[in-house]
């Protein structure tokens, strides 16, 4: 691991090129949020060894301190002030670290039990139109929401179990801190996943699964114990009984979904 040493006592890690796989492609309805499962080609960047101090933040910004804890109730304005402090040091850009380049250069990363840290990428409700050079998704939200960010809390007890969220992050708040990345401004095409899913694909195998795990199973089951004329008097209730079933079954497990990726300038499924 390169440590790579900084303005202002700033100390980074040197992250070489590769790609990183975000999201899940599970299909069941609870994962719904966490797809489409894309590849993300990511270009060498430097990113903090830990999230940013008091004494750092203090300095940065002109106020002479030691103070080495954690600089909590990290928002918006006041990283924007240290990234255009910063970027006077860099050729490239200095923010938030976007969801990829965090997750890429996770295991290498210093964290603190019970703090919460916050990324560049707005928090949409899944990763349809998610950009797959590593670049942060901004833009994309209008009005309140616009100001929260994927976060990630560390459990109290274990700083190796981390929870995935979103946090307001225009706001002042307990516990909320913020680490930096210099990574190189991006250019050409802006390559995204999908904004849309295939609809009648996605319906079609709805309904296919729904006869295979819900209705066809609550017709068959009185048959074969014996009760086959419940299957026609009382057929209605079977129906029901199969539709709930099929529809409590999607909510946990349905056939993977696509991964999505760039090959030659062009976005494809990867699976």
């Amino acid at each position: 691991m390169e440590i790579q040493e900084g303005p202002f006592g700033l100390r980074f890690i040197q992250i070489n090129s590769g790609s990183v796989f975000v999201g899940t492609n599970k299909g069941g309805w609870i994962h719904a949020s966490e797809r489409p499962h894309h590849q993300v080609n990511l270009p060498a960047f430097l990113i903090l060894e830990s999230p940013l101090t008091i004494g750092q933040v203090k300095t940065i910004l002109g106020q002479k301190t030691v103070d080495e804890n954690l600089y909590e109730e990290m928002n918006l304005d006041t990283l924007n002030q240290i990234c255009e402090k910063l970027s006077k040091h860099f050729d490239d850009e200095v923010r938030a670290p976007s969801e990829s380049e965090w997750l890429y250069s996770n295991d290498k990363l210093n964290f603190y039990p019970g703090y919460t840290e916050f990324l560049a990428d707005e928090a949409t409700s899944n990763h349809r139109g998610a950009r797959l050079d590593g670049r942060p998704r901004l833009g994309d939200l209008d009005g309140p929401m616009s100001g929260h960010r994927v976060a990630y809390a560390t459990h109290p007890n274990n700083s190796n179990t981390k929870q995935r969220f979103s946090t307001p992050a225009d706001r002042p708040l307990p516990k909320v801190v913020a680490r930096l990345v210099v990574s190189p401004k991006r250019v050409g095409i802006d390559h995204r996943v999908p904004e849309n899913a295939n609809l009648m694909v996605n319906i079609q195998s709805e309904i296919f699964w729904t006869f295979v795990l819900g209705i066809i199973p609550s017709f068959s089951i009185p048959v074969i114990r014996g009760f086959g004329d419940y299957a026609t008097e009382g057929w209605a209730n079977l129906l029901f009984g199969g539709l709930c079933a099929g529809f409590l079954t999607g909510a946990f497990w349905r056939p993977k979904r696509p991964t999505w990726g760039v090959n030659k300038d062009e976005v494809i499924r990867l699976d």
